[in-house]
């Protein structure tokens, strides 16, 4: 397969280097872009991106049907990261799903972004121990992420998960060396791309930079299997205020999540935002609590597990929505050693 951008109908030098400047560098992700984004991006005409997206999609050779075998098949290679509580890693069918979006969706203070930071330690832990052996990226919108949590919840695992983090690693030493824990924190740190969002268009642009980073740490020993946005409304929310708004938000949130759902799917990542949530007034029984973004997340989402706070420091997990799961619920409790079962 013929991979340079220049050998597609209509991608001269210069279109080419538009392409590139803007992520898309490969076969493959021009095949997954709609006509009019790379109409914008390259400065071409819908007809011409159209023409070079399906030569693209025939060069990749992706985008057609295929057998209910061949898509079992595939989703054989879906990783599952464990939060490491076994009541909901159960109720999810193993764990957190690679190439999928799960939303986490509660009130201030019900643990949302304690299952962010747990799960950006948990990632880069060994198959064996639970995780997925690779690194993550952390889009952080409200000034969540904090290294001092990751290193409460590294060193609040097991002994043995921990011994087999070393092992992976080849540090030397045991979880009681005080030279060993120094460098397991500091290669699980390095294996956290952070990056503050201070806007929605700057969260957007995040987002595609987390692409870029998800493709250059492909071949790597750690590539990228998990994608944090936490939290991936607050802004929205915050800058697209009234009725009148509703229409340019939900437009401009649904390309994002096409943008981070490509880097689970492109990279066998797993995807997990957060969500605030709003009290609907129309609900005279039960909880009034509803997530924010409509129906436009609701549909994106593949798994929606809403968070709710219960005695001290226990947490009900509710799984709302999944394809293939049923509905249940499990509790957990939220420690300065990280998420831990009841």
């Amino acid at each position: 397969m013929a991979s340079d951008l220049e050998d597609l109908p209509g991608v001269g030098p210069a279109t080419a280097e538009k392409l590139r400047e803007n992520g898309y560098d490969s076969y493959q992700s021009i095949a997954v872009a709609s006509p009019g984004e790379l109409s914008n991006t390259a400065d071409v005409g819908e007809s011409t991106a159209h023409d070079i997206i399906q030569a693209a999609r025939e060069g990749a050779d992706i985008g057609g049907f295929e057998t209910g075998s061949q898509v079992l098949e595939r989703r054989e290679r879906i990783g599952k990261l464990k939060m490491l509580v076994p009541e909901i890693d159960e109720m999810l069918g193993g764990g957190v799903e690679t190439q999928s979006i799960t939303e986490v969706y509660g009130e201030f203070g019900a643990g949302k972004s304690q299952i962010s930071h747990q799960l950006s330690v948990n990632v880069q832990l060994p198959p064996e121990a639970g995780g997925l052996g690779g690194s993550a990226i952390f889009i952080d919108s409200e000034d969540t992420f904090r290294p001092e949590r990751i290193e409460e919840m590294l060193f609040g695992l097991d002994d043995d998960i921990l011994q087999a983090a070393l092992d992976d690693r080849e540090i030397e030493g045991t979880p009681d060396d005080e030279a060993a824990r120094e460098q397991l924190l500091e290669s699980f740190l390095d294996k956290i791309h952070v990056a503050k969002a201070f806007n929605s268009n700057h969260q957007i642009l995040l987002a595609e930079k987390a692409n870029e980073i998800a493709k250059e740490h492909q071949e790597s020993d750690f590539p990228v299997r998990l994608l944090c946005v936490d939290s991936l409304t607050a802004h929205f929310r915050a800058e697209y205020v009234g009725r009148g708004q509703l229409a340019p938000r939900q437009q401009k949130l649904n390309k994002h999540l096409h943008d981070i759902d490509r880097v689970g799917n492109l990279y066998n990542a797993a995807v997990l935002v957060t969500n605030q949530v709003q009290s609907n007034p129309d609900a005279f029984f039960g909880d009034p609590t509803k997530p924010i973004g409509g129906n436009i997340l609701g549909h994106k989402s593949t798994f929606r597990m809403y968070l709710r706070k219960s005695k001290g420091n226990k947490r009900i997990v509710k799984l709302v929505d999944a394809p293939n799961l049923p509905d249940g619920e499990a509790v957990m409790r939220v420690e300065n050693e990280g998420l831990k079962p009841e």
